[in-house]
């Protein structure tokens, strides 16, 4: 249209600039105007002469041109010519989509919608299981395997699928009946979207809540911690927005989708091009954390794993798609392109395969929201589960004693393993194909992911069954679900005391009382829901990761003749547990090594930016690379768009960035790649960022962590602290509470560090019997107080 007005626009002026020409303006103006023109035609205005609304302006056109007028009347006219013209032509066509898209239209799409994403689905199974059959899983099938959807967030990820694919099927129709540019959803009436939400499944996912009366514990899936809202913080629900999403298409193209598209007068480059240039470190070249231990950088991961899990697409192993060979953007392949002088360049055009994350039901704006598989709340769900068929599956069913279930093959010196999961083929015993070791099963599919993680949910699937056990002894007439429910109580307040006593004063220093204020109580207002921008910023914690695994023996020292393993081996390696000593080991080692200090020069070690998940080919993935993919995947605005939703400044230039970063040479590398401030990617523009004093991460990383740890804390009915979750006395006894103490309950080691988040050496280690223990006493309920399982 703006084409076409511009011409009409031109040929008006050269009617009243060349009078003597008046006749073949007047052509020229019908051909564009009454004739329909290249973009009247292309919009599909009926060349019939009845039909066309344009035919009936002929008259006033040749009066326009061809008797003498003053210019402002022939403005005028000629305004009012085209405006109705236009208008006429945009009701005819709209006129024409609103025939096409009757109810009966509708239903049958949503039939062939559903049909193509049952068939992907089915496709996208086969196809892993033949991987697997086949014993040669790829890097990227190691990645599906821990975050492939499954139970009610596959149901309601199929269900998004259903919607979005109906909406294409839709759009593709009109669009071969004649419709070139429109936005699908502007077709719908209100009962037709209803009717979309409802037959796709839609209208289940977002269905309203009612909440029991008396609800002494919080739910498995985190509905009705808030009762007015009860849906916020809930599992299998979307990720908060802080700000509003940026796609290429305003709906769900990620930005960089399209090639040679600029963003504020600059293209985006490619996300390896800046991970080579800008994250990558050698192995060799990092510098030591004198201050904090990599328990901390592990802990990280473990509360990381409790409130958010952005799931791959259900579709994403679809062959037909050829994700992990085809370069080209088809959702949900989003494949990371290697620049011309990528060192891994094998062939021209080679990329990396990238699978777009999960999306969820979004029928009020269809905007693409990326699903939250797990809930929001710090409530241990990675030990538990987030759904009620995983939690009840965790359970020791042989009994009714409110035990978790424990691995019926091995033990660990004779203390309890995880279970192992159900399934007949797993990317675990590919790893080590002469033990037939399978991963382990836990609240969170990522329990194997690595040996830290592995070692803490051993830890605490332990110490669960302690406390179940000993709450037992002390109250025997409580029954299983009640042991279950105080056990889980307390495990989930163990999480949030650990984290925000211990963990957060390191990571924000003395940003913390600002982001973090005393608490004041449970406010129902305030939204736990964990922010889409969160899901990225937290994963700062890779640049704190360590090349190696160190196993150390009771003596602290290494043991074995592979004490300090490479990390690529160690991935999905659920063997070295059974096989090579336990969990024990794995502790001493992240006790005593450090973290990594996270440096501008000094970002993301070789083992992550070019060996993730490399355990059955030569090569593996590049975790920088798949980060800035993915915030680029959920639509997250550039860097400064954050900075300023913190108060924050937000630089422009070559020196106001230098000016931020304090560092020249890291500003004009980022200037050469992106162009401009705007168009940094979040997580590299604030890693990049000096740390805040004695504190871990940079000013802009402290505000979207502390803003969200805040929201955590202050919506959450059952904080620990909260009046009514605890009693005053189990309170007091709850602060006694340490990293340390859960170590030496549930594990044969018997020195350890007060503190397990600071750098320590084993000579400053204390014995177990000197940190204090939870006194369960103050659980001790008398009979008479309250009636059997309450």
């Amino acid at each position: 249209m703006t084409f076409m007005c511009t011409n009409i626009t031109a040929i008006f002026w050269l009617s009243v600039s060349f009078q003597g020409s008046r006749s073949a303006i007047v052509c020229m103006l019908y051909i564009y105007i009454c004739a329909g023109g290249p973009v009247l035609a292309h919009q599909s205005i009926p060349s019939d002469a009845s039909e066309n609304p344009c035919t009936s302006t002929y008259s006033e056109l040749k009066m326009m041109l061809c008797f003498p007028l003053g210019i402002k009347l022939r403005i005028a006219l000629l305004g009012s010519l085209v405006t109705s013209c236009l208008v006429g032509a945009s009701d005819s066509s709209l006129n024409k989509g609103s025939e096409v898209l009757s109810d009966s239209f509708i239903l049958k799409s949503i039939s062939e919608a559903k049909q193509q994403v049952d068939a992907a689905y089915l496709r996208a199974r086969k196809h892993l299981q033949q991987k697997l059959r086949e014993e040669f899983p790829s890097p990227v099938d190691f990645l599906r395997h821990l975050k492939d959807p499954v139970g009610r967030t596959r149901s309601a990820v199929r269900a998004a699928d259903y919607l979005e694919t109906t909406l294409k099927l839709l759009k593709r129709k009109l669009q071969q009946s004649g419709r070139m540019r429109f936005n699908i959803t502007d077709l719908l009436d209100r009962k037709q979207k209803e009717m979309i939400s409802k037959e796709t499944g839609c209208d289940y996912q977002i269905r309203s809540i009612k909440c029991p009366e008396d609800d002494t514990y919080r739910t498995i899936t985190g509905e009705c911690n808030n009762r007015k809202e009860p849906h916020l913080g809930v599992s299998n629900h979307a990720f908060a927005r802080w700000l509003p999403a940026a796609y290429e298409d305003g709906v769900s193209v990620p930005r960089g989708a399209s090639e040679g598209k600029l963003y504020n007068a600059f293209p985006l480059p490619l996300v390896r091009k800046v991970s080579n240039e800008i994250a990558h470190t050698a192995n060799e070249n990092i510098t030591q954390d004198q201050e904090l231990s990599l328990f901390f950088m592990q802990w990280g991961q473990w509360v990381n794993h409790d409130i958010d899990l952005a799931p791959s697409s259900g579709m994403g192993a679809n062959p037909e798609l050829h994700c992990d060979a085809d370069c080209t953007f088809r959702s949900p392949c989003f494949p990371i392109k290697f620049p011309p002088d990528d060192p891994r360049m094998l062939r021209s055009n080679s990329c990396m395969p990238f699978i777009q994350s999960a999306s969820v039901c979004n029928p009020r704006t269809f905007t693409r929201e990326q699903i939250n598989a797990v809930t929001s709340f710090i409530d241990a769900s990675m030990v538990y589960g987030s759904e009620e068929s995983v939690a009840k599956s965790l359970r020791n069913q042989t009994n009714q004693l409110g035990l978790m279930a424990v691995n019926q093959n091995f033990t660990d010196a004779g203390l309890e393993l995880l279970p192992f999961e159900n399934k007949t083929k797993s990317v675990c015993v590919l790893t080590n194909k002469s033990t037939n070791i399978p991963c382990f099963r836990a609240g969170d599919k990522r329990v194997t992911e690595n040996l830290g993680l592995s070692a803490l949910h051993t830890v605490f699937l332990r110490e669960h069954n302690r406390l179940v056990t000993k709450l037992g002894k002390l109250n025997p007439h409580w029954d299983g679900e009640k042991l279950y429910q105080e056990s889980r109580n307390i495990i989930a307040a163990m999480t949030q005391i650990i984290t925000y006593r211990d963990y957060l004063p390191l990571l924000l220093a003395e940003e913390t009382s600002k982001w973090i204020p005393l608490y004041s109580g449970y406010h129902e207002t305030v939204d736990p829901t964990v922010s889409n921008v969160f899901s990225l910023a937290f994963r700062f914690g890779h640049t704190s990761v360590q090349p190696f695994v160190s196993r150390l023996d009771d003596s602290f020292q290494p043991m074995g003749s592979l004490p300090h393993v490479p990390l690529h081996l160690t991935f999905c390696a659920s063997w070295r547990i059974i096989m090579e000593g336990g969990i024990d080991p794995l502790i001493r080692g992240m006790v005593v090594d450090h973290a990594k200090l996270m440096k501008q020069n000094q970002m993301l070690i070789e083992e992550l930016q070019n060996h993730l998940f490399e355990q059955t080919e030569i090569m593996g993935l590049d975790l920088a690379a798949l980060n800035l993919q993915r915030g680029r995947d959920h639509g997250l605005p550039g860097y400064n768009a954050w900075r300023r939703f913190c108060g924050l400044s937000q630089p422009q230039t070559v020196d106001e960035l230098s000016e931020v970063l304090g560092n020249t040479e890291l500003t004009k590398k980022l200037m050469d790649l992106y162009g401009t401030p705007d168009n940094i990617d979040l997580w590299i523009g604030a890693i990049a960022e000096p740390l805040i004093p004695r504190g871990r991460v940079g000013p802009l990383l402290a505000c979207i962590i502390g803003t969200q740890f805040r929201n955590l804390r202050d919506g959450d009915r059952f904080w620990w602290e909260n009046p009514g979750v605890f009693t005053p006395q189990q309170l007091e006894e709850l602060t006694k509470i340490s990293m340390s103490r859960v170590i030496c309950d549930n594990t044969c080691i018997k020195k350890l560090p007060r503190d397990m988040f600071r750098a320590s050496s084993p000579e400053n280690f204390v014995d177990c019997h000197e940190i204090d223990m939870l006194d369960l006493s103050a659980w001790k309920d008398e009979p008479e107080r309250g009636s059997k399982g309450t």
